[in-house]
């Protein structure tokens, strides 16, 4: 198993619309083969930030699975717009 690890820092005062959006999007990377299981947590200190931390079957289930899908186009038309810097996204074992 891989556990997916980004940490989403969020325009200041878009937090809401973000949370809104991920509710839709997570559906999307639901759904995806290999997906096992995510979660969304929101920093107490830092409110704009948020780690998001997703479980995958193997590390192509995300890079080329889910990145290399079309629904991935719809995730990045609801999300990546309120990334302010765009997320490193990190894979542990």
């Amino acid at each position: 198993m891989i556990l997916e690890v980004a940490v989403l820092n969020i325009i200041p005062g878009q937090e809401a619309a973000f949370e809104r959006a991920f509710n839709t999007a997570q559906t999307i990377i639901a759904s995806m083969p290999g997906y096992i299981r995510h979660e969304l947590k929101r920093c107490v200190e830092k409110p704009s930030r948020y780690l998001l931390l997703v479980n995958w079957k193997t590390l192509e289930d995300h890079t080329q699975g889910f990145r290399g899908s079309t629904e991935y186009q719809e995730w990045k038309a609801l999300l990546h717009h309120y990334y302010d810097p765009f997320p490193e996204v990190e894979h542990y074992e």
